[in-house]
């Protein structure tokens, strides 16, 4: 038994954050993405049962932000341009993401990414974290860093 280790990370997900150095890109999945078909040289890891907000809180306690080499270690999914008309409101798990981040790190570190640029930048993703977020739009990279 370890200490400290959030209860929503799993032996697998641990390892995979351990295995990443610096740079490398971790996706954390809405229920919707298609984790397995945009990761196939990557790894998938499944925390089903849990939101967007609720993995990127837990892994941020574990893992260090590019902060240093990077605007914006986190980048969550928003519409493509000419498709923000797919959003009535803006979503909820943008504000929940932001806050899970900020708890983690005083530097404001969070950007924007279109759908199209997210799904080309998740094919480098070392790790996809699916989890059972249905908020639109749930989708997040973040990257990491070194402290």
């Amino acid at each position: 038994m370890l200490r400290g280790i959030p209860a929503n990370i799993s032996p697998e997900l641990l390892k995979a954050l351990a295995d990443m150095g610096h740079g490398d890109l971790i996706v954390i999945a809405d229920n919707f993405y298609p984790a397995v078909s945009k990761a196939k040289e990557g790894i998938t890891i499944n925390c089903k049962g849990n939101t967007a907000a609720e993995m990127v809180d837990s892994i941020l306690q574990l893992m260090p932000l590019d902060v240093d080499y990077c605007e914006y270690p986190v980048e969550i999914m928003k519409p493509d341009p000419g498709f923000e008309h797919t959003l009535p409101e803006r979503p909820k798990v943008w504000d929940d993401v932001i806050e899970a981040v900020k708890k983690n790190e005083p530097k404001d570190c969070v950007g924007y990414i279109g759908r199209t640029d997210f799904y080309e930048k998740a094919l480098h993703a070392f790790v996809t974290v699916s989890t059972s977020e249905t908020g639109t739009y749930g989708c997040i990279i973040m990257q990491k860093g070194v402290r």
